[in-house]
């Protein structure tokens, strides 16, 4: 009797021993399945927003979201395309390079023999430009174009939506006006915003327009700021989320974005009619206007257009656009490798800066790959002259227009 109550506990030991490591090796898959999760938190900005996305009404856990920095390496965004690039720059004369450097105002009149005689890169069009027409004339109108290019053109339009909608003011095109990502926020929060982003880029790309000058990544604090409606209006980190969202958003859509106003506008005055003198110290950028730009840079946006606006604490001489600084900044510290592009040089904030009225070349030697222009033939020349005279070296144009045709070709403009 004795021998059987042993054998019994011993087997009731043999059991208990079983199932400790049993139940040790549970916790240990548990504990490792939690700290995989727990790692899987560890998510950037643009991860983090799709949460955002597929669940609109848990926007509030943004509030604590942390926008990372720039990383140390940086990766070049038309990277894969050089090599194409570089077969077609190496056919290309100096004066045809230097037309790739210009975003021209859609002319009134003698559109393909400036095309044929100048090779501009693209074409920035306005609400003038869609008077009168129709979605069938304009697409005409703009293949027309393409046909008489040797190397395919960019055409861009700001559609922002609310304020700045160039194409959908014309119920030719749509019967009302886009709304702006205020509106849009208020309607269906961020996935109203990218469902119309996507409408938007149909729409565009119907008619044979490949870049939309958007989206405003600006982070104003004041209502009565002037670009203030034109912004997301929500916030640094929250307009980084809807920045990064909105690229990638265009990005699938075949649509080329552009990010603005770079270092930020912030609350500055209107700088179509005056001079913007930006006070506020580096940290403010770094804190709160350069969030949305990284975001965007990180999301994989191609385009980023500096603003006219004088930051003393990046430059206190120039404005950003005409500021080899501030272009250091974006490419070095931000890690930048798209296309940056001015402001239009036409504007009255940039004018008594320019040495000469040279602004164009300023803006070269700044670092910009492509020139926002209502002069163009004048300042495509200025620039030409520039090289030729050593103003500036033809390595540095080449540099820009091997970015230009590379991204044109990621984006099968050409």
């Amino acid at each position: 009797m004795r021998e059987k109550s042993n054998k019994r506990k011993s087997l009731y030991t043999s059991l208990v021993i079983i199932l400790m490591i049993i139940a040790g090796l549970s916790f240990f898959m548990i504990n490792k399945n939690q700290t995989n999760k727990q790692d899987d938190k560890n998510v950037s900005v643009t991860n983090q927003s799709n949460e955002v996305i597929n669940n609109q009404n848990q926007e509030g856990n943004t509030e604590n979201t942390t926008v990372e920095e720039p990383g140390e390496q940086n990766n070049d965004l038309c990277g894969e395309y050089y090599k194409q690039a570089d077969s077609l720059l190496q056919t290309m004369t100096l004066e045809e390079k230097v037309g790739q450097m210009f975003l021209v105002r859609f002319p009134d009149s003698g559109v393909i023999e400036e095309i044929k005689n100048y090779n501009p890169g693209g074409y920035i069009l306005f609400g003038k430009d869609f008077k009168n027409q129709n979605k069938t004339s304009m697409l005409q109108k703009i293949q027309d174009c393409q046909n008489a290019s040797k190397i395919k053109l960019i055409f861009g339009v700001d559609e922002e939506g609310g304020t700045v909608v160039r194409v959908s003011s014309y119920t030719a095109f749509r019967p009302t006006k886009f709304l702006s990502p205020q509106s849009l926020w208020a309607k269906g929060q961020l996935p109203e915003i990218l469902r119309d982003s996507t409408e938007k880029s149909t729409l565009l790309k119907s008619i044979g327009i490949n870049m939309n000058l958007a989206p405003v990544a600006d982070v104003p604090t004041k209502s009565s700021s002037f670009i203030y409606q034109r912004s997301y209006g929500r916030g640094a980190e929250k307009t980084a989320i809807y920045v990064s969202e909105l690229l990638k958003t265009m990005n699938n859509d075949g649509m080329i974005s552009v990010m603005k106003h770079f270092p930020g506008y912030g609350d500055n005055v209107d700088t179509h009619t005056g001079i913007a003198i930006d006070e506020r110290d580096y940290s403010v950028f770094e804190t709160s206007d350069f969030l949305p730009f990284i975001s965007g840079i990180e999301a994989g946006g191609p385009c980023i257009l500096v603003n006219h606006n004088v930051v003393k604490s990046m430059d206190p001489n120039m404005p950003a656009s005409l500021s080899e600084n501030v272009h250091n900044i974006l490419r070095n510290e931000l890690n930048f490798s798209g296309i940056i592009m001015t402001d239009d040089l036409a504007m009255d904030a940039v004018k008594s800066y320019a040495e000469n009225g040279e602004a164009a070349i300023q803006a070269v030697i700044a670092g910009n790959d492509m020139i926002i222009t209502s002069d163009f033939v004048k300042q495509s020349q200025e620039v030409l002259n520039a090289v030729n005279q050593g103003k500036i070296s033809e390595d540095k144009i080449n540099e820009a227009v091997r970015r230009i045709l590379a991204w044109k070709y990621m984006y099968k403009v050409i």
